[in-house]
């Protein structure tokens, strides 16, 4: 073809492409007509559908993928939640539960006190415990009442399953007590089922029959209470109950082992005895244990002194 062509070469190639697009125009209307009447094209299109389905699938497979990412991790988000809402309500209904036990714990040891006290016809009154020391060579408590609430030197302390010690000092709000385990600790006993008389020493974290005559009537099991000599500990209150007998290094006296009967690592108050009468002073210079008047421990000052020969004003719990 030339470089240039007339308006006659222009003209026949409109033409042309006027003659292909009829052609095109009445192929397109007889298919119409011929699938109209026949459905053949139909059949085709399902055909054809069939052999693209796959393709279909291929191509939104990224958007399906990504789809079930997003529902994965917002499911995994949202049980992560819910996991830490159930955690953290577990560990508070178990610290409530905690709370509750401890609580019925207490008044349980509460009912069992003051049921002893009742059913004893004792004169006492309920002591907090503020603080405790329970290491072999010291065995004391410090009660959360003192001379402004009544409280004496040398009053006994007692739980519900027995003797726990006694008062050794007072000040205005505090009162301290000396436990029977403790090693300057020493009480008159006697054996319940038949009477014998005997001392039982603190030994630190436990108590011990010393010198008993390998004649006596003294067996593993025999209850042992105090005898009341002395008149510091009033007679019949619990001490404890024999574990084991074995004789001593000499080989002319049996030891024996003690179990308490009060529950001297737990609980969280005492019961003071009241005393009808005036408590002995005792003595400054005195500071070993006397086997006929338990434990004999020096005034921690003429103030200590004075306030433990105070009487007892306030009323029995009843």
């Amino acid at each position: 073809m030339p470089p240039y062509a007339g308006p006659s070469a222009h003209r026949s190639e409109e033409i042309a492409g006027t003659l292909r697009l009829l052609v095109a125009l009445a192929l397109a209307i007889a298919l119409m007509v011929l699938d109209h009447r026949g459905g053949w094209l139909t059949a085709i299109r399902g055909q054809i559908e069939i052999v693209v389905q796959p393709l279909w699938r291929l191509a939104g497979l990224p958007a399906k993928l990504g789809d079930t990412v997003r529902d994965d991790a917002s499911t995994r988000a949202r049980l992560a939640k819910d996991n830490e809402t159930l955690r953290n309500a577990l560990l508070i209904s178990s610290a409530r539960i905690a709370r509750l036990q401890t609580a019925a714990a207490e008044n349980a040891r509460l009912r069992g006190l003051l049921g002893a006290a009742e059913q004893g016809g004792l004169d006492v009154q309920l002591a907090p415990i503020l603080d405790i020391a329970l290491d072999p060579t010291r065995q004391r408590l410090v009660l959360d009442i003192g001379a402004d609430q009544g409280v004496t030197q040398g009053q006994a302390a007692i739980d519900a399953g027995g003797l726990i010690g006694q008062v050794i000092d007072v000040r205005p709000t505090t009162a301290t007590v000396l436990l029977l385990t403790d090693p300057d600790h020493a009480v008159p006993v006697a054996v319940s089922r038949n009477g014998i008389r005997l001392v039982a020493y603190g030994r630190g974290d436990r108590l011990e029959l010393a010198n008993i005559p390998t004649s006596s009537d003294v067996k593993v099991g025999d209850r042992i209470v105090t005898s009341g000599l002395g008149g510091r500990f009033p007679p019949g209150f619990p001490v404890g109950t024999i574990t084991e007998l074995r004789r001593d290094e000499s080989r002319a006296f049996l030891v024996g082992d003690l179990k308490p009967a009060a529950q001297l690592d737990r609980g969280r108050d005492v019961l003071l005895l009241r005393r009808s009468r005036t408590a002995a002073v005792v003595p400054a210079s005195a500071t070993a244990a006397d086997p006929a008047n338990g434990p004999t421990v020096a005034p921690k000052s003429a103030a200590a002194t004075a306030t433990a020969t105070t009487p007892a004003t306030t009323e029995p719990v009843r």
